[in-house]
């Protein structure tokens, strides 16, 4: 199973930037997918999750400027990054929680991160 993500850089704050983060093996369709984010010297801290329904749940500094969403046919989650402030650059990292054959029985997987930079 490979999680792999894309759509980092640097931008100027106020800007907008597209994360993307694929699912791809043998694998079921994920039910919870999520983006978590670690700045230098913190805490890795969740940003956004989504359940494979569409339930989504924010963290407070980012509600009102970040959407994630998923397109459950391509095992592929997003997450939109509008009103970038310095404080949000950090390396972002999704993660997929994926069923096994075994009921009940799920896996957490990571991707490799991406690094934005909000920054003038």
């Amino acid at each position: 199973v490979q999680l792999v993500e894309s759509g980092g850089g640097l931008v100027q704050p106020g800007g907008s930037l597209r994360l993307s983060c694929a699912a791809s093996g043998s694998i079921l369709s994920p039910s919870t997918m999520g983006w978590h984010r670690q700045a230098p010297g913190k805490q890795r801290e969740l940003v956004a999750v989504i359940t494979s329904g569409g339930s989504t749940n924010y963290a407070d500094s980012v509600k009102g400027r970040f959407t994630i969403s998923r397109d459950n046919a391509k095992n592929t989650v997003y997450l939109q990054m509008d009103s970038l402030k310095p404080e949000d650059t950090a390396v972002y990292y999704c993660n997929a929680l994926i069923p096994t054959e075994t009921p009940g029985l799920k896996y957490n997987y990571w991707g490799q991160g991406t690094l934005v930079t909000v920054s003038s």
